[in-house]
């Protein structure tokens, strides 16, 4: 599996709202890259699914001690993945989110 920025799709730029020196050609962006500028009247609406995720009150702590130790096993090449087990995780979870969308 690759991480990172996908080389077939276009890399987006930024667009900063205001004036900015050098007029519209300043503006406009690079070759190859495409560029959203937001609509203040667009509407924005959630899937039962992305709302039940957002109310579920799943808390987003960190563990710093365990991100530590894992990035050690990672860099001294002792970290061991067990695809069964991500595998399990992964349709556990897309279980429990189904069970609460239709709930």
């Amino acid at each position: 599996m690759k991480i990172g920025p996908n080389a077939e799709k276009p890399v987006s730029q930024p667009v900063t709202h205001g004036a900015q020196p050098g007029g519209d050609a300043a503006k406009a962006p690079a070759a190859g890259t495409s560029a959203t500028v937001p609509d203040s009247g667009a509407k924005i609406e959630l899937s039962s699914t992305a709302s039940t995720l957002l109310s579920s009150g799943v808390s987003a702590e960190l563990d710093a001690e365990k991100v530590a130790r894992i990035s050690q096993a990672i860099n001294s090449g002792s970290f061991k993945i067990d695809p069964e087990a991500i595998a399990d995780k992964l349709i556990s979870n897309a279980q429990e989110l189904l069970t609460q969308a239709k709930g």
